[in-house]
């Protein structure tokens, strides 16, 4: 299912190159389920261009 959402780096990172781990918050345009653990991926212009695991669910 694809859900256009809003990523929001973590404080002081402006940027995360390939290899990069990190964590962030992603606020959904329109609710979906999910649940932890959940993998999924972050696409842009029809490309992959990143991947992650949903660590938690804030409603």
């Amino acid at each position: 299912t694809d859900v256009t959402g809003i990523a929001q780096l973590p404080e002081g990172v402006e940027m995360v190159m390939p290899g990069d781990n990190v964590s962030l918050e992603v606020e959904l345009i329109a609710p979906i389920a999910m649940e932890k653990e959940v993998r999924f991926a972050i696409r842009e212009g029809g490309r992959t261009v990143g991947a992650g695991v949903v660590t938690e669910v804030i409603e």
